[in-house]
């Protein structure tokens, strides 16, 4: 509150100076909110618990021996998922109102060991022997069903991820460029269908308003992992370069008809970079393939001196646009 404004008031003798007192008063005695700081808290303490019960467990294996290991993980996870069941309101399609922060934070604690023990077991007894798969499509499974019985966002994302990693695909930031070999063409199919499907997925959800907030955490990955499959088609099919291209176009095109409709300024510049950066690709590669010397070099100095402008005016002439009208419903 900016109380010179009441001061200014109380000079021209538009209010007394007893009710000048209750606002100052009021305002110096005002609670100082403390919930993000909290939920940050919280959520590096359960990253520093599950940290260093790994490097706990790692240099006592011969003390504490494999089947405590298991026993203790086991009774924790099922303790975290007992206690959210008991904590949480009844299912809804909606999005739930009552949120219980140490509910939501034990949730993704008995998440997170759920993953652990999995991995253990598959790592020390082969529980699943050679279908290495499974060791990821079962957490999947009951990752999917937490996050909407739970309403849990961040639940719903560890889901994804295993998702993506049950179809061969690492998704974490860093890892999606670098430690996916997107020279192999199974995995560009895989990663175009998977894409696809988180969009749909995201696109039922708001269309039949069930959990229709978990939309835009599917479209958000979505839309990575299918352009990021689109610009890896680009370069690895050569012979196929032009399909790709317009591939590429097309759900550029799409998505940025969805953001304009939606006002989402953030996928409006996601789409435009992806199509940009896939566009000059293509222009720079034809440029030095299909030109030698001065000429190739000077050209593409044009072209990103003249596309860079052009992108800077687009994308703040779309963000006026956007602040303009985002009181239309």
């Amino acid at each position: 509150m900016k109380t010179f404004v009441f001061e200014s008031l109380f000079e021209r003798g538009f209010i007394t100076e007893k009710t000048l007192q209750n606002i100052l008063t009021k305002e110096n005695d005002k609670a100082v909110p403390l919930h993000t700081e909290l939920k940050l808290l919280m959520y590096a303490g359960i990253i520093f618990l599950t940290t260093g019960l790994g490097i706990l467990i790692y240099k006592n294996i011969d003390s504490i021996g494999h089947l405590a290991i298991v026993i203790a993980i086991s009774a924790a996870t099922v303790i975290c998922f007992l206690f959210c069941y008991r904590k949480a309101p009844a299912f809804s399609k909606i999005k739930t109102t009552q949120t219980n922060v140490i509910k939501d934070y034990t949730l993704l604690l008995g998440c997170l060991l759920l993953l652990v023990l999995t991995g253990y077991l598959q790592f020390q007894y082969q529980l699943f022997g050679e279908r290495w798969g499974m060791a990821t499509f079962i957490p999947m499974i009951i990752l999917f069903v937490a996050a909407y019985y739970f309403d849990h966002l961040g639940v719903l994302s560890m889901g994804i991820v295993n998702l993506a990693a049950w179809a061969g695909i690492s998704v974490t930031p860093r890892h999606l460029l670098r430690s996916n070999d997107f020279n192999n063409s199974t995995l560009i199919y895989t990663a175009t269908v998977l894409g696809l499907f988180l969009l749909f997925a995201g696109y039922i959800s708001l269309k039949k308003n069930i959990k229709a907030h978990f939309e835009f955490t599917y479209k958000n990955f979505g839309i990575h992992i299918l352009f990021i499959a689109a610009i890896a088609g680009i370069i690895h099919f050569s012979q196929y370069e032009l399909l790709w291209l317009i591939f590429l176009a097309g759900i550029s095109l799409w998505q940025f008809l969805i953001a304009v409709k939606e006002k989402s300024f953030y996928f409006l510049i996601v789409v435009y970079l992806y199509f940009y950066f896939g566009v000059s690709y293509v222009v720079v590669k034809w440029l030095f393939f299909s030109y030698q010397g001065e000429f190739s070099l000077y050209s593409l100095f044009l072209y990103f001196i003249i596309t860079a402008g052009l992108s800077v005016v687009l994308l703040i002439r779309y963000n006026k646009n956007l602040k303009q009208h985002e009181y239309i419903q």
